[in-house]
């Protein structure tokens, strides 16, 4: 599966509010990520939401290809950007180093715990040698819902470098940060940037 029922249930429903409150490119961590490809590099997006880091990776010249796992987020994507937006489960990601880049922002959280390693390693396969992949995810010690009956994994640091350290990375880093999300609420981010090895 690698995406929890309800919490796709609450994206469609939700789909004009969440695609229209006006959230904003993910800069300083999109800069970030970009630093490490070379220019016009092919780049995945996966969970692209609203479609605002892939409008701001495609407007510096990259070929990104946004994704999202909900049809109705997708088609709003798809408007915004003028390119094509594929509706794409986790699970459905089936590659062999077609992407430079994967980009997946706040959209990883969502997968079952038993089922993030799968998913990991079908990105790591997806990638082309020397490629980069940023995820990032809400802190915690258990995995749990929130007010509005997403499921999330909630990873404790140790925990999310001991699953990244079963794939042969070339280097993993991950940084902690202070900050919010949809629910408006105080929340601990991980950040995790990871290259796989050039050969």
């Amino acid at each position: 599966m690698a995406q929890d029922p309800q919490t796709l249930r609450f994206y469609a429903e939700e789909a004009a509010a969440y695609t229209t409150r006006g959230q904003a490119a993910s800069q300083p961590r999109l800069e970030a990520f970009l630093s490490h490809l070379p220019a016009g590099s092919a780049i995945l997006e996966l969970g692209c939401g609203a479609g605002q880091d892939s409008e701001f990776m495609l407007a510096r010249g990259f070929k990104v290809r946004p994704t999202d796992g909900t049809p109705e987020i997708a088609r709003a994507a798809e408007v915004r950007l003028g390119v094509p937006v594929a509706t794409l489960l986790f699970g459905d990601l089936d590659e062999s180093m077609t992407c430079d880049g994967i980009w997946a922002n706040a959209c990883l959280l969502h997968i079952p715990r038993a089922e993030l390693p799968g998913i990991l390693a079908r990105i790591h396969a997806a990638l082309t040698p020397g490629g980069v992949f940023y995820a990032s995810f809400k802190a915690g010690e258990a995995d749990g819902r929130d007010q509005f009956d997403r499921y999330y994994n909630y990873p404790s640091e140790d925990w999310l470098r001991g699953l990244y350290a079963a794939l042969p990375w070339a280097s993993v880093t991950l940084e902690a940060e202070h900050g919010s999300g949809y629910d408006k609420k105080p929340t601990d981010w991980l950040h995790v940037t990871a290259q796989k090895p050039r050969n």
